[in-house]
């Protein structure tokens, strides 16, 4: 429940980059919606999906370069990284959920929405985010496991 908006979940798959057979402690987050967002329930349909987040900031002119990733924008937790709308009228912010650098943005999504809602994990995700190193062993606190949310989700189904 991001910003007190019951259901719209948010789901951070995290890996750990591989450098050389040893594991880096740098972890790549991958953000989608979860499967019990709205967006994936009720078959609604993506009208418009924009990395427009103001007058001044467009997620789509995150420009990154080197190992460094300069010019790179930095994210908090409850940063937007774009606004879905659906056919019902209804708009949708997708937030960060951790605090990093933005690597990339999915740009496949502009022009086929429905990969959103098809493959919402894999070819539908939304943006890449690199946590800062010295976080990036804390990123997972205060998040779900897989298992936790399936628990969220039996209690929420059982309070309906």
């Amino acid at each position: 429940d991001v910003k007190g908006r019951p259901c719209e979940d948010f789901c951070v798959l995290q890996h750990s980059n591989r450098r050389n057979n040893y594991i880096c402690f740098c972890r790549i987050c991958v953000i989608t919606l979860a499967e019990a967002h709205p967006l994936l329930q009720g078959g609604k349909t993506i009208e418009n999906i924009n990395y427009q987040i103001s007058a001044n900031c467009s997620r789509l002119q995150n420009k990154v370069s080197g190992k460094s990733k300069r010019g790179a924008q930095f994210l908090t937790e409850l940063a937007p990284l774009c606004r879905i709308s659906s056919s019902d009228g209804e708009e949708y912010t997708i937030y960060s959920c951790i605090r990093g650098r933005l690597i990339e943005v999915n740009e496949n999504i502009l022009s086929n929405p429905a990969l959103l809602q098809e493959k919402p994990s894999t070819e539908g995700y939304i943006a890449v985010v690199l946590p800062k190193f010295e976080e990036s062993k804390s990123v997972t606190q205060g998040l779900l496991t897989q298992k936790e949310y399936e628990e969220v989700l039996l209690k929420r189904l059982n309070s309906s």
